[in-house]
């Protein structure tokens, strides 16, 4: 299907980005300035993003001021910026296009062949395992993604390459306006019900976003949603299942280590050991869908399988920040309920030898736990301790009697019998958990608010005792 896109980018444009500090359109602001655009940008306070963009020569007012969308080609913003932002309202009154982050992303993903990451969960990890594949088979890509490359240090770059790796977000649609070649979808799940309906609908838009796309598309036979699709066209599968095309298969977890094997099950049933510093079955998972996503796009299986053993992770993906007397400090990004039983499970089959798992979650949009906060009642289950806080707005308006304790409840209610404290308080949340750490423990912060800062806070509290 051909996608008609509202801005073009094959020559010089003034774009100014609103909103520039958050992690999706940072990365916006960047790919535009490396390829050649006049970029400038908005946010309402500093940040290391804008530093690093600042570093880059994108212009960056901090406050919002009219002045700045003066002579500009283009203004996009991400849908967090309301339409009544004064440089919104002053682009629109001279008649200056205001695109979305979709409708720019569909912009540059048009100047390059594309493979996106689609899916609910494992987006940001199997897009970013995509990168250090293509790298590492010297095809140098462009690449968005939604958190930090740590092989590359960013999560974008235009290097001017034949392809461009893209994350591919469902929460707004921007899945279904991307022109792209190819795509890996990961799994389907109930999020963003404030776009979506209900599950069904959710899936039907994956089923379109599917059958939009001529090249490879690889789709994870294990998720029964995703089983349930109707088949457009061409697909590969991959999955732990005995009819994927690409099987994943005897898994071992040893010394911090994965260990697996990646079965072409096509044809001559081509095998390749692969070994990853990351952990859980759902990595796994990742793997096998990118490793298959290379394969198609013709990277030698071997190649492949190497550049999984270099891969560094991501940003906020099981990130080990520290050591708080003898507990090991990870943050994690997961905030629905498969996440975090994912992020929890790969902890307890590690083989890391901690003796207790202490999860810390930050309950995220006051509109998601009002209608999911009882799905999180068994997402805890390989907890030993289970911390809940505050529930984290993320510019979402409050609903009376909907507090994270919601989610307390309702791992109560499933598990009568496990430890669960409610820390409202984020103030106080370092020192009420470095209350309870013991040696041997790993405490896992998980959410996509301000939860991220969690470990660096208690390491802080160490650091006063030692005054």
């Amino acid at each position: 299907m051909m996608h008609q896109t509202t801005c073009d980018l094959a020559t010089q444009q003034r774009i100014h980005v609103v909103g520039v500090g958050g992690p999706g359109m940072s990365a916006i602001a960047t790919t535009l300035q490396q390829m050649g655009h006049l970029v400038s940008g908005s946010d309402i306070k500093n940040s290391p993003a804008i530093e690093r963009l600042r570093a880059l020569g994108v212009q960056i007012n901090v406050g919002h001021d009219i002045a700045v969308v003066e002579h500009c080609d283009y203004v996009t913003a991400s849908s967090a910026i309301p339409e009544h932002n004064i440089e919104i309202v002053a682009a629109r009154s001279t008649g200056t296009m205001v695109l979305s982050r979709a409708e720019i992303l569909a912009a540059i993903c048009s100047q390059r062949p594309t493979i996106a990451v689609a899916g609910t969960h494992g987006k940001t990890t199997t897009t970013s395992l995509l990168v250090r594949i293509f790298t590492h088979a010297g095809l140098d890509p462009n690449f968005i993604v939604g958190g930090d490359v740590l092989n590359e240090s960013t999560g974008a770059r235009w290097t001017n390459s034949q392809w461009t790796i893209v994350e591919a977000d469902e929460s707004d649609g921007t899945h279904l306006q991307l022109p792209l070649t190819g795509s890996i979808l990961t799994n389907i799940d109930s999020d963003h019900l404030d776009h979506f309906n209900d599950l069904a609908s959710i899936a039907e838009s994956f089923a379109i976003y599917l059958s939009q796309i001529e090249g490879p598309r690889i789709v994870c036979i294990d998720d029964p949603l995703i089983r349930n699709l109707p088949q457009s066209g061409d697909w590969h599968t991959y999955g732990f299942d005995t009819t994927a095309d690409f099987r994943c298969h005897d898994v071992i977890a040893t010394d911090g280590l994965t260990e697996f094997v990646i079965t072409d099950q096509r044809g001559a049933g081509l095998s390749v050991a692969v070994s990853m510093s990351l952990r859980g079955m759902h990595n796994v998972l990742n793997v096998t869908g990118a490793v298959a996503m290379a394969v198609s796009c013709g990277i030698a299986m071997q190649v492949a399988a190497d550049a999984v053993e270099t891969f560094a992770g991501v940003g906020r993906r099981f990130q080990i920040i520290g050591d708080f007397n003898g507990a090991t400090l990870i943050d994690d990004y997961a905030h629905l309920p498969r996440e975090i039983e994912a992020v929890l499970a790969a902890a307890k089959f590690s083989d890391d030898g901690w003796k207790r798992i202490v999860a810390v979650f930050q309950p995220n949009r006051y509109n998601r736990m009002a209608v999911m906060s009882t799905e999180y009642g068994d997402a805890f289950m390989n907890a030993d301790l289970v911390v809940i806080t505050d529930i984290y707005s993320s510019g979402t308006e409050k609903i009376e009697g909907v507090t994270g304790e919601l989610v307390a409840h309702a791992v109560r209610a499933r598990h009568p019998g496990q430890e669960v404290l409610y820390f409202p308080s984020r103030d106080s949340l370092a020192q009420q958990v470095s209350a309870v750490l013991q040696r041997g423990d790993v405490c896992i912060s998980m959410g996509c608010g301000d939860i991220e800062f969690l470990p660096v806070e208690i390491l802080q509290t160490l650091e006063g005792m030692d005054r």
